[in-house]
């Protein structure tokens, strides 16, 4: 029995699954064509790839030789850096529609906020316009980049894609996310592991009331808090697992236990650091995908 998945509807009308599956580091790409096609088996009907992952073409088999039909599909890529600029991002958008093969794209992020991305936004605004993508957003825009793009373009972004787990809930910015109608976005919902995430003790003991993992009751907690998530795993029964939240409900008591492990920072990176724009820059430089 395939698991349903409830709809959050983006600001623009278009409705977007609110559990996906992400292929971040499946680099191999035999491994990430049958990841794929394992999560559409299960019940995914939302998958989150990036030009920047180098497995579009992959995610492009997988999703031609399902069962599933491609417009029950919601498509997310990413645009990368070294591709921003106007022309530059529009000329990317069509290697990834081949790379894909499909003659649209659900939604297009733009993967990073530096370099030139209005040039880049606007570019996503032209291309959403002519209907080859569905919606447009960004990834990892903290507040203020948030409300620049939303104040100086035509069209406010439908999704902020960030770093989102129960260590790094994301309050600062949510205010600002409700003013432009902005879904958030989950990258990293079980934290990748970090902070003994999978043995917490918090979401260990909440587990047992509802015979559930700590990891299914984290991804639980951000669903209830209105989170759109994309976890990832190349195991077909970790995905069911994954996928296995949405019969059970974390009452307000767990929630506020919950609430308590936000650090209120990034596990990664602090995206409005200097350093972090050097590194970028300096990682565009020497891995733009070709």
């Amino acid at each position: 029995m395939t698991t349903k998945i409830p709809m959050v509807t983006l600001n623009n009308g278009v409705e977007m699954p609110q559990e996906g599956f992400g292929v971040f580091q499946i680099s191999d790409l035999a491994t990430c064509k049958q990841a794929v096609k394992d999560a559409l088996e299960v019940g995914y009907r939302s998958i989150d790839t990036a030009q920047a992952y180098y497995n579009e073409e992959a995610v492009g088999e997988a999703i031609k030789e399902s069962s599933v039909a491609r417009e029950d599909i919601f498509l997310t890529t990413k645009v990368w850096i070294d591709d921003y600029g106007y022309e530059k991002t529009k000329k990317s958008i069509e290697v990834s529609l081949q790379k894909l093969q499909t003659d649209y794209i659900d939604l297009v992020l733009l993967h990073q906020p530096f370099s030139d991305y209005y040039g880049a936004y606007h570019a996503l605004e032209d291309l959403y316009e002519e209907k080859k993508i569905r919606a447009i957003g960004v990834s990892n825009w903290s507040a203020t980049k948030l409300v620049d793009l939303a104040e100086f373009n035509r069209i406010a972004p439908a999704i902020d894609q960030l770093e989102t787990n129960v260590f790094c809930q994301q309050q600062a910015i949510k205010p600002y996310l409700d003013q432009y109608k902005t879904q958030i976005e989950a990258w990293g919902p079980l934290a990748q592991g970090a902070n003994n995430i999978f043995e917490n003790s918090v979401l260990t003991e909440i587990g047992k009331n509802h015979d559930k993992t700590a990891a299914q009751v984290a991804l639980r907690y951000l669903t209830q808090n209105g989170v759109v998530i994309i976890p990832k795993s190349t195991h077909k029964k970790r995905m069911q697992q994954n996928l296995d939240i949405w019969d059970f409900t974390l009452n307000d008591a767990e929630l506020e236990q919950i609430q308590q492990l936000d650090t209120g920072h990034s596990l990664t990176l602090d995206h409005d650091a200097p350093e972090t724009v050097k590194f970028f820059a300096n990682y565009s430089k020497n891995n733009a995908p070709k």
